[in-house]
């Protein structure tokens, strides 16, 4: 028989007494994150978007060729309003990458939105390539 007197203590209790340590933590469900994520998805893409949108300004290297130790032309596209005039900085890369040649050009109003330019950047060693390093809209 067992001793009333001496009864088993309760074990403790699993979780903190009703109000110590603030309130019981909320999971968000399944169909939250997904629709957290989503609307993360649509910003991300959404901003995306407009970083591309906004810069009317845009240039793609086509080549290039090393004139000896002097010089290098570089040939690039342009595309831009028709009639607005950007600013080009072309710079011309030695093996360490290190800038041996730098030029600015200005490209005009034209009757198509894409020119393609051909420049000589003049270098002061041995040069590798050359590259179209900004476009951007000429400040008047």
């Amino acid at each position: 028989m067992a001793d009333p007197q001496h009864a088993p203590a309760p074990p403790p209790p699993t979780t903190p007494p009703p109000g110590r340590y603030g309130g019981a933590r909320r999971q968000l469900d399944r169909r939250t994150w997904v629709a957290l994520i989503a609307v993360a998805a649509v910003l991300v893409a959404a901003w995306a978007a407009w970083a591309a949108l906004r810069d009317d300004v845009q240039w793609k290297d086509v080549g290039f060729h090393v004139d000896g130790t002097t010089a290098v032309d570089v040939t690039f596209d342009v595309t831009k309003p028709r009639e607005a005039t950007v600013t080009c900085t072309v710079q011309a890369l030695a093996e360490s990458y290190a800038q041996v040649g730098v030029r600015t050009v200005e490209v005009g109003p034209a009757d198509t939105a894409t020119q393609r330019l051909r420049v000589r950047v003049a270098t002061t060693q041995q040069a590798v390539t050359g590259v179209v390093e900004s476009c951007s809209s000429a400040q008047r």
